[in-house]
């Protein structure tokens, strides 16, 4: 994963909120939502928690007496995070690094990432951390993407803009969002960090945009995408999503437009 992967700032965070959240974050936040809820926890840690979509769902869905504290290692992000939440005096908002928390031994009850741990320099680390961090009998519920040629407008983005750098095509998207999805390398991995129960299911869902030009937007500018056509060439910024645009236009349509995206959502425990 290169360095520029991590990197949510500038106006991404905002593009990211307004655009990638509807059309690709939004319905499985209220998946992971509901999933963690049911378990009732007590205490919560979310870690990763970006622009604060699964934040804003799950919140309503927590005890009265539950505390949630959420993290992401981009200030940026969190900050954008907590201008979107609503007074809760529940929620602690603490820039924390996944792979060393800031939290005692057998914490919470349940730590929850979403969208993660694909992000992760040493997944083994940021898995044992979050068992760490859970009391006996806790569980650790997170999602990766499946694999890209799974997920239609990021593996039609990820081709449109490589006729615009053929010579070095910017591959984050199929690099790091899309590049942990091998479930027995998942298992394995939880394994390692001293998780024995671990259920892994996969689901499609439709990612949905009111154009094609949305879609493009989102992928290009509101992801580190952008960060890599910048540092190619910062002023093929605008054809890279005019690229996009047309490649998801040609497949999808040119009016609104829908595409299947395919997650697994792994409940980890022991």
């Amino acid at each position: 994963m290169a360095e520029s992967d991590k990197v949510f700032a500038g106006s991404i965070p905002k593009f990211y909120d307004t655009l990638m959240v509807p059309l690709i974050f939004g319905a499985y936040a209220a998946d992971t939502a509901a999933l963690v809820a049911s378990f009732s926890p007590g205490a919560v840690l979310e870690t990763a928690a970006g622009s604060g979509v699964v934040t804003r769902a799950l919140a309503p869905q927590l005890r009265a007496d539950a505390r949630y504290v959420v993290t992401d290692l981009n200030q940026p992000m969190l900050d954008y995070a907590a201008s979107r939440q609503g007074a809760d005096s529940r929620i602690a908002w603490q820039q924390a690094d996944a792979l060393a928390l800031p939290f005692a031994d057998a914490a919470f009850d349940v730590v929850c990432c979403q969208f993660g741990a694909m992000f992760f320099p040493n997944r083994v680390a940021g898995y044992a951390e979050a068992r760490r961090v859970l009391r006996p009998g806790g569980r650790f519920v997170f999602s990766v993407w499946d694999r890209i040629e799974e997920n239609a407008f990021a593996d039609d983005v990820t081709k449109a803009v490589a006729t615009v750098f053929p010579n070095d095509p910017p591959r984050f998207l199929a690099r790091t969002p899309h590049g942990y999805h091998d479930v027995a390398l998942i298992r394995e991995e939880l394994r390692r960090a001293g998780f024995t129960d671990v259920v892994v299911e996969t689901h499609e869902k439709l990612s949905c945009a009111p154009s094609a030009r949305d879609a493009a937007t989102a992928y290009c500018q509101g992801t580190p995408l952008r960060n890599e056509i910048e540092a190619r060439d910062a002023s093929l910024l605008q054809l890279a999503t005019d690229r996009a645009t047309q490649a998801i236009a040609s497949r999808h349509g040119a009016g609104p437009v829908a595409g299947k995206i395919q997650a697994h959502v792994i409940v980890a425990a022991g």
